[in-house]
C-alpha cells in the first residue's frame, strides 16, 4: 500500500476579522495592534503573520480584544495554493518594513540637518543624543518585525551611525577614519548578507579586485549572526564596512582603502543610484545597469554565481568607465 504524502506544514497565520464600524476608534486600535506586530493585509481585514508560537499568541490576544469589543474574528493557519505565492507574500513584508526603515532614514536626515555639525554645548549634545536614542529605539522595534530581511535597514543604520559619530567625534557625519591597506586584510574572510545585489554585487567584485584578489566571501543571514576570527563583514547590520550617511557601501570601502580612481568613481556614482534611489549623480548608466542587475539576481539563485556573473559585467564596466 502506497504511502500518503505528507501535507506541507502550514507556515502562515491569517487574522480574518470584522469589527462594528462605531465607534472609530475600535477598528484604529486593532490596526496600530497588527502594525506593532508586523502583520500586513492581503485583503481588507484579512491580516498575515509568519507562523510561529509567538505569534499565536499575539493574534489570540488581540482576537480577544475584538470580540470583547464587540466584533469577531478568526485565527488560521495557512498555506497558500494558488493565488499569492509565498515569494509575493514576502515581499508584502519587505515593502512594509522598508517603509518604516524609510521613516528612521528621513528622521534621521531631519536631525542631522537640525543638529550643528560638531555639538559642543551640553544643550546641542544632549538633543542630539535624545534623538539618536529614540531613533535607535524606533529601529529596533522595526528590526524585531523585520521576518525576510528588508533592504532599507542597511540606509536606516547608516544614518543613525552618522549622527552617532558626531556624538563621539564631534566631527561631521562623515567622520574621519584612519586609512585602511589591503595588506591588512589579506586572507580575511568576508561576510555579507544573502541574496546578493547590487551595492554587495559590486562591493565583492571591488574588495576581490583592488583589496585582496584572493578574498573569499561567506553569505548569512541578515539577523542574528556572530563573525568568527578573520571574518570581516560588509552592507550588513553592525559590519565594519556598510552604510555612512548618504554613502552605499561601495562608496565607504572607495573611501577608507584610498581608492581614488576616476573610473571607481564614476562607477560608484552608479551604485549609489541604484542602491539609494536618490537620484544623487542621475547617472545616465544607471537604467541600464539596473536591468542587468536584475537579470543576473534572476537568472541565479546562488550568491557565487551572481557574483561571478556581476564580476564580468563589472569589469567590463569599468574599463569603459575608466577611459
Amino acid at each position: 500500500m502506497a504511502r500518503a504524502e505528507r501535507e506541507p506544514e502550514a507556515r502562515w497565520l491569517l487574522l480574518i476579522h470584522q469589527i462594528p464600524p462605531k465607534p472609530g476608534y475600535l477598528r484604529v486600535k486593532a490596526w496600530r495592534r497588527l502594525q506593532r506586530l508586523g502583520a500586513v493585509a492581503i485583503k481588507k481585514s484579512v491580516y498575515v503573520l509568519p507562523r510561529s508560537s509567538q505569534a499565536v499568541e499575539d493574534l489570540q490576544w488581540l482576537l480577544r480584544e475584538i470580540v470583547a469589543d464587540g466584533g469577531e474574528g478568526s485565527i488560521c493557519e495557512a498555506r497558500f495554493v494558488e493565488g499569492l505565492a509565498d515569494d509575493q507574500v514576502k515581499a508584502l513584508f519587505r515593502t512594509a518594513r522598508d517603509a518604516d526603515y524609510a521613516e528612521v532614514a528621513e528622521e534621521a536626515r531631519a536631525l542631522a540637518q537640525e543638529a550643528p555639525a560638531a555639538p559642543t554645548t551640553a544643550e546641542d549634545r544632549a538633543r542630539l543624543e535624545s534623538g539618536v536614542t529614540r531613533l535607535r529605539g524606533r529601529l529596533a522595534e522595526v528590526a524585531a518585525i523585520d521576518f525576510f530581511a528588508a533592504a532599507g535597514r542597511t540606509g536606516a543604520e547608516g544614518e543613525l551611525a552618522a549622527l552617532e559619530a558626531r556624538l563621539q567625534a564631534g566631527s561631521d557625519t562623515e567622520s574621519a577614519h584612519a586609512p585602511l591597506t589591503p595588506d591588512d586584510f589579506e586572507g580575511r574572510v568576508w561576510v555579507t548578507r544573502q541574496g546578493v545585489h547590487v551595492d554587495r554585487m559590486a562591493s565583492a567584485w571591488l574588495i576581490r579586485r583592488f583589496v585582496d584578489p584572493r578574498a573569499r566571501f561567506k553569505f548569512v543571514a541578515a539577523k542574528g549572526y556572530r563573525p568568527r576570527r578573520g571574518e570581516v563583514r560588509f552592507d550588513m547590520f553592525q559590519a565594519e564596512l556598510t552604510h555612512e550617511g548618504d554613502r552605499c557601501t561601495f562608496e565607504v570601502i572607495l573611501d577608507r582603502f584610498g581608492l581614488r580612481d576616476p573610473g571607481l568613481k564614476a562607477l560608484a556614482e552608479i551604485v549609489h543610484d541604484l542602491d539609494l534611489k536618490d537620484g544623487k549623480f542621475a547617472r545616465e548608466e544607471a537604467p541600464g545597469v539596473a536591468g542587468i542587475v536584475a537579470g543576473i539576481a534572476a537568472l541565479h539563485a546562488k550568491d557565487e554565481a551572481r557574483l561571478e556573473h556581476a564580476s564580468s559585467v563589472l569589469d567590463g564596466l569599468y574599463e569603459h568607465l575608466r577611459r
